[in-house]
């Protein structure tokens, strides 16, 4: 989910404005190598401020998974101007609401604020990038919530363990195998050195994208990134070092039967390259169509012919996402109707996948994909948090503001001939692992969970 380090500039670059193809931005970057990029969204007195960090749970030192995450929760325990606690209340007296996430690849922390807010946000946000202060109590107490978080939403769905158990048997060597929230028993170890180690080795300019969208002038924003970003000293950021996976042999298959489960579920991930690690550019692109194709909506290949024609399932789909730094997953996913067997249900999601295989898609369907996917831009574009979410997220992960700005050209340029290509260099049985999720037999349940299996994206504050 690679990525080249942010050079110190010898001056401060004049904006560039991208060619107006999906949020038209303008970047630039600092002395300190801070990279500014700001989008402009006039419909309404609002501005989204976001700092996103070149670091996440994928970075961790073994052993010490989960600091990532933790760090992010620490972020908000104060500065020697702020105090403890003070930051989000800050926020919400300015009628505004921040948050921060952590994936494999980034940290991002933001706030939605009125647009002639941004000063103080900005100045608050500068101040914590450099000047976090911890003690052992507040280290404590906060690994308490992170603990009680993983007991919530990890250990006591077993949706999300089968997930996690999934991640850790499709990544074999890589770090994308160790939860973002990470592992109990590492969570429990983690210490205030740990938190501090991390936060000086990766917490600083040079290694963070400071993305502004919505009622703001380029200009403005620059004074104000100058002002408080640009005295922040730069430090030597090291390279993010990840293992390699090795080539894929064997298909695997994980089962969890556990007695809270109701419904059981069906999923399948597929090692896939992301835009980044991918050796053929347009393949990201291409399965991207492909993933609208088999699982976009209720129209689309595996929810017709599973749920509507078979009625083997009461919903079907596919997903992929290809902002990663390093490789991803493409998958597939069904829940059975009560009374299918799940041997089934597999028979028939392995009879549409050879179909694809053997028969491959059509240039019809391709186009109409395509269409749906293109547009989606103009949902984007309306949403100020959209256009800082998706420059954040490509940029921490080895792409540019022209990658982005390209999109629907090369969504536009993808055919049939490549879609077919892609879905045989990916959906294959060797890089892939099977997720079943099943009751305990004779064993009542409190609760339903019947959502398909999907990956843990990112853990939220």
């Amino acid at each position: 989910m690679k990525l080249a380090r942010l050079a110190l500039a010898a001056a401060l670059l004049s904006p560039l404005p991208a060619a107006a193809q999906v949020f038209n931005p303008t970047t630039y970057r600092l002395d300190n190598g801070l990279q500014v990029v700001v989008v402009e969204n006039h419909r309404a007195p609002i501005v989204s401020h976001m700092v996103w960090y070149r670091v996440g749970a994928a970075d961790e030192v073994p052993g010490k998974s989960g600091i990532a995450h933790l760090l992010e929760h620490l972020m908000f325990k104060g500065t020697p101007s702020v105090p403890p606690g003070e930051f989000s209340k800050i926020v919400a007296r300015m009628g505004g609401r921040d948050n921060a996430f952590t994936s494999s690849d980034y940290t991002a922390y933001y706030q939605n604020v009125a647009a002639d807010r941004l000063e103080a946000v900005m100045k608050m946000e500068a101040d914590r990038m450099r000047n976090l202060t911890l003690d052992d109590s507040n280290v404590t107490t906060e690994r308490a919530v992170v603990e009680e978080e993983r007991r919530s939403r990890t250990d006591n769905n077993p949706q999300a363990l089968l997930a996690e158990q999934v991640e850790a048997a499709l990544y074999l060597n890589h770090p994308y195998r160790r939860p973002i929230i990470g592992w109990a028993s590492e969570i429990a170890s983690l210490s205030r050195q740990d938190a501090l180690d991390f936060y000086k080795r990766w917490y600083a300019p040079n290694n963070a994208i400071l993305v502004v969208a919505g009622d703001v002038q380029p200009e403005k924003v620059r004074q104000l990134a100058e002002t408080y970003y640009g005295p922040l000293k730069p430090e030597n950021v090291p390279e993010r070092q990840r293992i390699e996976e090795p080539p894929p042999v064997a298909a695997r298959i994980v089962t969890l039967s556990d007695a809270r489960v109701q419904q059981p579920s069906w999923g399948r991930s597929y090692l896939a390259p992301s835009y980044a690690s991918a050796a053929d550019k347009a393949q990201p692109y291409a399965l991207e169509v492909l993933s609208e194709i088999l699982g976009g909506n209720t129209t689309a290949r595996l929810y017709k012919s599973l749920v509507v024609e078979q009625g083997v399932a009461t919903s079907a789909s596919a997903w992929y996402d290809p902002s990663s730094l390093d490789h991803t997953t493409f998958g597939v996913a069904a829940t059975p109707r009560p009374g299918i067997a799940m041997d089934k249900l597999q028979a028939a999601m392995d009879k549409e996948i050879a179909r694809v295989l053997e028969k491959g898609i059509d240039a019809a369907e391709v186009e109409r994909a395509k269409e749906r996917l293109r547009a989606n831009v103009v949902y984007a574009r309306d949403s100020l948090h959209t256009a800082a979410q998706v420059l954040g997220q490509a940029l921490t992960t080895g792409q540019t503001v022209e990658d982005v700005e390209a999109w629907p050209a090369r969504i536009a340029a993808v055919d049939a001939a490549q879609v077919n290509a892609a879905a045989r260099a990916v959906l294959d049985a060797k890089a892939s692992v099977t997720g079943v999720l099943l009751p305990v037999p004779g064993v009542e349940t409190a609760a339903a969970r019947p959502a398909p299996m999907q990956p843990a994206a990112k853990e939220v504050r």
